[in-house]
C-alpha cells in the first residue's frame, strides 16, 4: 500500500504523517523518547532531517530497556559519542526500503557499513544483527518526507 498521501500511521500515541521528516515524526512518538534522546546526543538530528531518503529501524523505549542496566546512560555521555553514533547509524539504511522489499535472506548494508540480514519467520519480518541478535519489525512502512521508518522491538548491535 502506498502511504505517501495517506493519513499516516499511529505510533506511540501520535500520528506519523508522510509530510514530516523522520525526526519530526519520531519526536511525537511517546514510544521513541530514548531513541530521540540518543539521536540528539549523537548529533545525528541534522543528518536524519536531511534529504535522504533513509530507511530507519527505530527501536522503541522497551527495546532500549532490554539492554543491560546503565547502557543507555553510558552511551549518551559525550565521551561515548563515537560508539553511540556507530550503533545508531547501524539502524539506518540509504534509500527508501519498504516492508515488501525486506525479503527473507536479504542482506542490508547500513550507513554504519556493516550488514543486517532479513529473516522471515511465522509471518514476522525480523532482522539479524552482526552479533546474531534478532529484532522483530513491530510496525512497518511509516512513510516520512525523507524516507521510511520501521519500528523494531530490539536494539541492533554492530560487530564492533
Amino acid at each position: 500500500m502506498d502511504n505517501m498521501s495517506g493519513p499516516g500511521v499511529m505510533v506511540g500515541g501520535a500520528m506519523m504523517v508522510p509530510n514530516k521528516d523522520i525526526v519530526d515524526n519520531a519526536v511525537n512518538s511517546s514510544d521513541h523518547t530514548t531513541l530521540v534522546a540518543a539521536v540528539k546526543a549523537a548529533g545525528l538530528v541534522e543528518t536524519l532531517k536531511g534529504a535522504g531518503p533513509f530507511t530507519v529501524f527505530a527501536p522503541t523505549n522497551a527495546a532500549f530497556d532490554k539492554l543491560p542496566a546503565g547502557t543507555v546512560s553510558t552511551l549518551t555521555q559525550p565521551e561515548n559519542k563515537v560508539t553511540l553514533t556507530k550503533i545508531l547509524t547501524y539502524h539506518v539504511l540509504p534509500g527508501r526500503i519498504m516492508a515488501e522489499d525486506l525479503t527473507d535472506g536479504r542482506t542490508l548494508t547500513t550507513v554504519e557499513g556493516e550488514t543486517l540480514t532479513v529473516v522471515k519467520k511465522d509471518g514476522n519480518v525480523m532482522l539479524r544483527d552482526a552479533k546474531g541478535g534478532m529484532s522483530t519489525v513491530a510496525i512497518a512502512n511509516i512513510v516520512d518526507s525523507n524516507g521510511v521508518t520501521h519500528v523494531i522491538d530490539t536494539v541492533l548491535m554492530p560487530a564492533n
